[in-house]
């Protein structure tokens, strides 16, 4: 059975720092780009960062770049997401998912609409 699962969401004042897990099981994880994206109350998911199957490649959304870190290990069949100096416009619900190809981190890149069940970020000013 294919499966996503994320954690390591939680409060955090502004300023701070949180470190998002995402375990894949059930398909080979090191064959597949991956990528994080986001969903705020009342607007559309969107993709935050993306890395090549190898994470030798990554691609950040401009509201992200230089403050968050995605890695993998493909030993472990896990994606990283290292958020620093969060702001209060960073809260939302986080997911992971595969993706076509780590430079379009987009929705539309996401293979089989496949998510989990998400870990919600919440940044207090």
């Amino acid at each position: 059975q294919v499966q996503l699962m994320e954690s390591g969401g939680g409060l955090v004042q502004a300023g701070g720092s949180l470190r998002l897990s995402c375990t894949a099981s059930g398909f080979a994880f090191d064959d597949y780009p991956m990528g994080w994206f986001r969903q705020a109350p009342g607007k559309e998911r969107e993709g935050v960062s993306c890395t090549s199957w190898s994470g030798a490649r990554t691609y950040y959304a401009d509201s992200v770049k230089d403050r968050f870190i995605i890695s993998r290990s493909n030993a472990e069949n896990t994606l990283y997401l290292q958020m620093n100096r969060l702001k209060p416009e960073d809260t939302a619900m986080y997911y992971c998912a595969a993706v076509s190809t780590y430079a379009d981190c987009s929705i539309a890149s996401v293979r089989n609409n496949l998510w989990g069940q998400g870990t919600q970020v919440t940044v207090s000013s």
